[in-house]
């Protein structure tokens, strides 16, 4: 077993939270959610509220999981073993966002000579 200090309660809470939010996002059935991903969950110390970062192709997930967010909070509450359910609010990863613009600036360097033969 890992020794529980060097993984500090917050992040295995981030942790659980993510796996179960993500089992529920795929028992919802709901097509605006069907490319959406959960990349991470973060906790304030207090456990009172958690952000949950996502990615997804189109623009309607925000509203869906918005839509979705007491459903989800409930799972979490019958799911999890702790004093207080934090209150989930859903937020776009803005990693994958510098991710892509990262690879179409790498995309659109010009080519060396070298490169083109």
């Amino acid at each position: 077993m890992p020794d529980r200090r060097r993984y500090p309660r917050t992040a295995r809470v981030n942790e659980l939270l993510r796996e179960v939010i993500a089992d529920e996002l795929e028992r919802l059935g709901d097509e605006r959610l069907a490319l959406a991903t959960v990349t991470g969950v973060t906790t304030d110390p207090d456990l009172r509220h958690a952000t949950v970062w996502f990615a997804s192709l189109g623009d309607v997930a925000a509203a869906a999981l918005t839509e979705h967010r007491a459903g989800l909070q409930g799972a979490v509450a019958r799911q999890v073993r702790m004093k207080r359910t934090p209150e989930l609010d859903f937020k776009p990863d803005p990693a994958v966002a510098s991710g892509t613009r990262v690879e179409e600036i790498i995309r659109n360097l010009p080519r060396s000579e070298e490169e083109e033969e």
